[in-house]
C-alpha cells in the first residue's frame, strides 16, 4: 500500500496539527502530512508546519477576495499534491459543497464534543464548552467524524469521553477534552492510512482492536 498524503486545514493555534505532526513521525510508511492550508494570515499553526518543513498556503479573503477563487484554489492545490485525505483541524471557514463532495469519507473533522450533542453552526471553540456546562451534562468528549453536506453530521469515526466536574468552567473543561482531541484525531488519521475505516449506511465500522472508550460511552 502506498504512502497516503495528508492535506491539514487550520485557523489558529494548531495544536492538533502538532499532534498529527508529532505522531506521524512514527508512521514510516504509512503516511505523510504534504500540505497545510490556513484560513489566516497569523495561523501560529503555520509556524507549526514550517518547523517541520511541511509547506503551507494560506487561503484569506484578503490574498482572494471571492469564495469562487478560494474554492479553485484550494481544489487546485488538492490535487497539485495529490491528497487522499484531508483533515480538518480548527479549520474556521466553509468548505465548499464542491470540494466536499469531491473528498466524501476523505475529509475528517474533529468536533469538541460528543456528537450530536453541542454541534451544527455556531457550535464551536469555547461556546461548546459552555453549553455543555449549561447544560449539566455529566460527561463530555471529542468526536473525530468524516465531513459531509450537514455541519458536524457526516459518519463518526471516533470518539472518547471525560467526566465533566462540578467546579469545571469553560476553560478548564476545554483544556482537557482538547487531551482527548490530540489523541483520537491521529489514531484516526491512522486508522484511514491503515485501510481499516469503512462506511456503510453513514456508519463507520472499525476493522481492528480499538479500546471501548475510543468508540463510545463507557
Amino acid at each position: 500500500m502506498s504512502k497516503i498524503k495528508i492535506a491539514v486545514l487550520i485557523s489558529g493555534g494548531g495544536s492538533n496539527l502538532q499532534a498529527l505532526i508529532e505522531a506521524s513521525q512514527s508512521w514510516e510508511d504509512l503516511a505523510e502530512i504534504t500540505l497545510v492550508v490556513s484560513s489566516q494570515e497569523d495561523a501560529y499553526g503555520l509556524q507549526r508546519a514550517r518547523k517541520y518543513n511541511i509547506p503551507t498556503v494560506v487561503l484569506s479573503k484578503k490574498r482572494y477576495a471571492s469564495a469562487e477563487e478560494r474554492e479553485q484554489r484550494l481544489l487546485d492545490l488538492l490535487e497539485e499534491h495529490s491528497i487522499d485525505l484531508m483533515v480538518l483541524a480548527g479549520y474556521l471557514a466553509m468548505v465548499p459543497r464542491r470540494i466536499v463532495e469531491r473528498y466524501e469519507n476523505r475529509m475528517m473533522n474533529i468536533h469538541p464534543s460528543l456528537l450530536p450533542s453541542f454541534s451544527g453552526k455556531g457550535y464551536y471553540g469555547i461556546k461548546v464548552h459552555e453549553e455543555a456546562l449549561d447544560r449539566g451534562v455529566k460527561v463530555t468528549g471529542a468526536t473525530v467524524h468524516f465531513v459531509n453536506e450537514i455541519t458536524d453530521g457526516g459518519p463518526i469515526i471516533l470518539q472518547k469521553t471525560i467526566e465533566v466536574n462540578f467546579e469545571d468552567d469553560a476553560l478548564t473543561l476545554q483544556k482537557r477534552v482538547l487531551e482527548i482531541e490530540h489523541e483520537i484525531l491521529p489514531k484516526a488519521v491512522k486508522l484511514f492510512a491503515e485501510g481499516k475505516i469503512e462506511v456503510i449506511n453513514n456508519k463507520v465500522k472499525i476493522n481492528g482492536e480499538v479500546k471501548p472508550n475510543e468508540t463510545c460511552i463507557d
